[in-house]
């Protein structure tokens, strides 16, 4: 029927773009993710041995310090030279040890600055004598990174805590858990100013501040609040990933901007707000600031290309005048850590942050996509190995699809028990492709048969393997996951390669050409199922049918590992399934005869 080969010609371009998609554009991307994380851990080797040089001449985040006044979030343009390598940049300044079970680093007291933080749970790569991830690094360096809080105001208030205020610890040695650091500063108008830093077992710092004002006269201050990245960080570039500056606030609500949009905007502005937060994400990482609750503050994000690319997070609170004799204190949460889903859960909760689930980019589809990580994560919990639980999460969907699917093998083995009738109309009504189309009708009708039935199977698949396709590339709770054997990395393609016959022969592959053992045993189960259908009498839908699982094996070689697994699995499962459904309704079983008939000598045309 033409309407049956347009179909199929239609699933032929569709699979011909996937393809195209996958070795022009994803092939590449993984490639340069390789090459970004083998100097990632290159550059990660060398600070940490202090080996290494910048060279050059680089942006630092000068400030207007004492002299600063108006109500303008400090900026800065290209002044001091890099120091050589990470540690003498460390080394410039006077600082205050950071030390928790999941963090490590440092305060800088000039400034107060968080720019050294060190994740002790998660390294560069798999291999376990890979470099801690370094997450916060100091203004100076080409990767500077870092957050930090002051005040501005007018010239009566006299010199104001900012970027280059030196600190004095006035309490504590080291910051950890359980106990925070006291900092002072007093300026030459009497204004005194206390801070307090505390941190938790995990990832989040509570910065705060009293001042004090013995001047005489009232004071006018706004607080501010930013997280400035210097250098464009290299992102995986994938759409269905958001990296780049991100927050909630006021009546906007969620504001993705990515590095690219911010370097033509110059500056965002989103409205006013009293609740809320706003900060920088990676893919798995995250530095955000979340203002006091109840108090208005002005959110923005800006990029600046004077010297080195600068893209900055800040908020300004609305102003605040503290009397003659009083004081006055505010308080600002900053998150920098790691993106785990229960963590970033509890403190939206506990903390009462809006929204701070949305730092996870759970996407369009999140009704499906979080509830299939909370049943991969406790299934997880409950067997040990997210390989495993993947297994496991693709027989419940199953269960959970069950009575669909085998409505719709019903359907299909039906059409199979009806075959020699569909033969027969074909040619009988050769020439009229009218009549042979209402006479297939007529019959689908007698027999019961919906013929597009059998697409169900394929249809249900697809939102739930975008939803795990998601779940694999966002979560950091993925990353680095094991199976078993060769899979050390879940939420990467399998690295081995048929064409060095799985690591034998010395040599790299190209990464359109790694067709791993998964990609293989997908392949393979993809043909199987397939097989358990009759052969299309049509040559082309032939071809498609022979080569379908050909194209997907090279399209999914660059998927997730997981992602290939679950899909295996899944087609396994279907096998079975279709099987013994067929069998219980009378119809033959493709399967043997398909695959013998490969291998028979086909006989020659007639002369």
């Amino acid at each position: 029927m033409d309407n049956n080969r347009n179909f199929l010609i239609t699933i032929a371009l569709s699979v011909l773009i996937l393809t195209v998609w996958q070795v022009f554009y994803m092939n590449p991307r993984i490639e340069e993710q390789r090459e970004a994380s083998r100097i990632e851990a290159e550059q990660a080797a060398q600070s940490t041995s202090g080996a290494g040089s910048a060279g050059g001449e680089q942006a630092d985040i000068p400030t207007p310090g004492a002299s600063s006044g108006g109500a303008t979030v400090p900026g800065g343009q290209p002044t001091a030279p890099t120091p050589q390598n990470r540690a003498a940049a460390l080394a410039s300044a006077e600082r205050v040890k950071i030390d928790t079970p999941r963090l490590a680093g440092s305060i800088n007291l000039t400034g107060a600055r968080l720019d050294d933080l060190l994740l002790k749970d998660y390294r560069v790569t798999v291999k376990k004598d890979s470099p801690n991830i370094q997450l916060l690094n100091p203004s100076a360096l080409p990767d500077g990174y870092y957050v930090e809080t002051g005040y501005v105001g007018d010239a009566a208030a006299g010199p104001l805590p900012g970027p280059d205020t030196q600190w004095s610890l006035a309490e504590g040695e080291a910051l950890t858990p359980s106990t925070p650091i006291t900092l002072t500063f007093t300026n030459d108008k009497g204004l005194t100013f206390k801070r307090r830093i505390a941190v938790d077992e995990n990832y989040m710092f509570t910065v705060s501040d009293t001042v004090e004002n013995a001047s005489g006269a009232p004071v006018a201050l706004r607080s501010y609040g930013r997280t400035t990245r210097i250098g464009t960080p290299q992102t995986s570039g994938i759409y269905i990933l958001h990296e780049g500056l991100l927050g909630v606030t006021g009546e906007e609500g969620l504001q993705e901007i990515k590095y690219s949009n911010l370097e033509e905007e110059k500056r965002i502005t989103p409205g006013k707000s009293s609740d809320g937060w706003l900060g920088i994400t990676d893919k798995y990482w995250a530095v955000t600031l979340v203002p006091q609750a109840g108090r208005e503050f002005q959110p923005r994000y800006s990029y600046s290309g004077e010297g080195a690319p600068r893209y900055q997070a800040d908020f300004l609170t609305d102003e605040l005048t503290v009397a003659p004799g009083a004081s006055a204190s505010t308080e600002t949460m900053i998150f920098a850590g790691a993106k785990e889903v229960a963590r970033i859960n509890e403190y939206e909760k506990d903390r009462g942050i809006r929204q701070f689930d949305l730092l996870i980019d759970w996407g369009w589809f999140y009704f499906i996509t979080k509830p299939m990580f909370y049943l991969i994560d406790w299934l997880y919990k409950l067997l040990g190995n997210f390989g495993l639980a993947i297994l496991a999460t693709t027989v419940v969907v199953k269960l959970i699809f069950f009575p669909l699917a085998n409505k719709s093998y019903k359907s299909m083995a039906n059409m199979k028990k009806v075959q020699p009738a569909m033969l027969e109309i074909r040619e009988k009504y050769a020439d009229d492709k009218m009549k042979q189309q209402q006479a297939m009708m007529e019959l689908y009708k007698k027999e019961k048969i919906n013929p597009i039935a059998g697409c169900w199977p394929i249809l249900i698949q697809i939102p739930v393997f975008f939803a795990l396709y998601k779940v694999l590339y966002v979560t950091i709770e993925m990353r680095h996951a094991p199976f078993f054997g060769w899979i050390q990395d879940l939420s990467a393609p399998d690295p081995t390669s048929v064409f060095n016959l799985f690591g034998l022969l010395p040599f790299a592959v190209p990464a359109f050409l790694l067709i791993g053992v998964w990609p293989l045993v997908m392949g393979i189960t993809m043909f199987l199922q397939m097989r358990m259908n009759p052969t299309p009498p049509d040559p082309t839908q032939a071809m498609i049918f022979n080569w379908m699982p050909v194209v997907f094996t090279f399209m999914l070689a660059g998927f997730p590992a997981g992602l290939v697994i679950y899909w295996a699995w899944n087609n396994f499962l279907s096998i079975v399934q279709q099987g013994v459904i067929m069998k219980r309704q009378g119809a033959k079983i493709e399967l043997w005869d398909n695959l013998i008939g490969l291998f028979k000598k086909k006989p020659k045309p007639a002369e």
